[in-house]
């Protein structure tokens, strides 16, 4: 009697378990066939493609990420990297992080004069116990590791936009005006009237492995205080990524992300069982809960990518975009909006 009890049970756990292994196998298979790279804004187009060499040859998407980076930060005249639009004090400042699929990651703020911030945040992770390094020191970290300092010396962009600034001595943002184009992807017609942007370079990435990275560079918000960070630095903030569960990035008005730990949450929804684009929705409508008032003068959008390769995005605003790349696409893809 009991050896037929114990078949019985053995039998019914086989029925049990039989499809949860196949859906292991199944899910494992789909990650693999699909690496995926995400991208903010329009010519997070050009940054997927200069990752994905890494991705389609079964490279791990934390260098993926980097080559992404890399990639917009040297273009001088964007306004991600050392060419880009400066403080109020007419200093160009850099933000950036980093974080892999084991929770490792690396931060730096107020960085002067190096071309690679998201280069430098890698250096901290990889090479010392800490998280994020600052102004004077995270640049004595950078030179010490072999980047070069480079010439203070504003673009011609930069320095157009920045003198018709100080003509009204002014800052009021622009919905979107990160997305606006005209000759070529990050030129003068960024600003109008010399209204300043808030432009930020986010990535994500699921890597051929299955493993999650991603990563954050930016010049931050144009004449903005002279030692303000967004989001972009802060890890929780402008990037979370959980190997179990998903990465998310964002991009847009950083204290407004910071106020509700922006990516950290999204992660967590998804945690949750929410679906990426879901999960960034949810995001958004706290930060309208928080403050709608303000919330409608401005523009926050997140994309997601969870294990399975769903990805995802919202905003506050019509207008943001975010790049995808895998084995079956390579698009720009308009998120959905609140308001």
């Amino acid at each position: 009697m009991s050896s037929n009890i114990g078949r019985r049970k053995f039998l019914q756990l086989s029925a049990f378990t039989s499809p949860l292994l196949a859906f292991k196998s199944n899910y494992k298979s789909s990650i693999i066939n699909n690496p995926t790279m995400i991208s903010t804004w329009d010519e997070g187009k050009n940054v997927n493609a200069a990752a994905w060499d890494i991705l389609h040859n079964n490279g791990r998407a934390l260098d993926a990420i980097e080559a992404g980076a890399i990639y917009i930060e040297d273009k001088i005249s964007c306004c991600v990297g050392i060419g880009g639009y400066p403080d109020r004090d007419g200093i160009v400042t850099l933000d950036a992080c980093i974080m892999d699929e084991y929770s490792n990651c690396g931060a730096v703020a107020g960085l002067e004069q190096i071309k690679h911030p998201l280069s430098v945040a890698r250096k901290v992770m990889e090479t010392t116990p800490h998280v994020f390094l600052v102004g004077n020191g995270a640049q004595q970290f950078a030179i010490e590791n072999g980047f070069i300092k480079e010439p203070a010396l504003l673009s011609e962009d930069a320095k157009n936009a920045y003198e018709n600034w100080l003509k009204k001595n002014e800052y009021t943002p622009i919905i979107n005006i990160e997305n606006k184009k005209q000759n070529g992807p990050f030129a003068p017609s960024f600003f109008e009237d010399g209204q300043p942007n808030h432009d930020t370079m986010a990535m994500i990435a699921l890597d051929a492995k299955g493993n999650l990275s991603g990563g954050v560079t930016t010049s931050g918000m144009a004449f903005k205080i002279h030692g303000r960070v967004g989001d972009s630095a802060s890890i929780g903030a402008g990037l979370f990524v959980d190997n179990e569960v998903g990465a998310a990035t964002s991009s847009g008005v950083g204290e407004e992300v910071v106020r509700i730990c922006g990516t950290h949450l999204v992660v967590e929804f998804m945690r949750n069982g929410y679906s990426p684009e879901q999960a960034c929705k949810k995001a958004v409508e706290r930060i309208v809960k928080r403050d709608r008032k303000k919330a409608e003068l401005i523009q926050v959008g997140f994309v997601a990518i969870n294990k399975n390769g769903q990805f995802g995005g919202y905003s506050l605003q019509k207008g943001f975009a975010y790049a995808v790349k895998n084995n079956k696409q390579d698009v720009i893809i308009q998120s959905k909006y609140l308001l």
